[in-house]
């Protein structure tokens, strides 16, 4: 059975925002052990969401990639 892949994003660098490109996601808050339970967020027709556990503000953004972020540097490359 074919599964598609969940983009991780984690705010390590304490930002207010980040621009990803997918709407469909997992916030793990930052690096282990200052994470805080992944949650699954889904943008749905929004364009903007916000983590409820760190308060990130997620915002979709048609110019990058699933695995690309504004600021760089807060995409989970080991997400299993």
């Amino acid at each position: 059975m074919a599964h598609d892949t969940v983009q991780h994003f984690q705010n390590d660098i304490g930002v207010a925002e980040i621009k990803i490109g997918v709407s469909k996601f997992m916030c793990c808050g930052a690096s282990a052990p200052h994470d805080h339970p992944h949650v699954f967020l889904d943008m749905g027709v929004d364009t903007q969401i916000v983590c409820p556990y760190c308060s990130t503000l997620f915002t979709l953004s048609n110019d990058l990639n699933a695995d690309q972020t504004e600021p760089t540097g807060c995409s989970v490359k080991d997400a299993a």
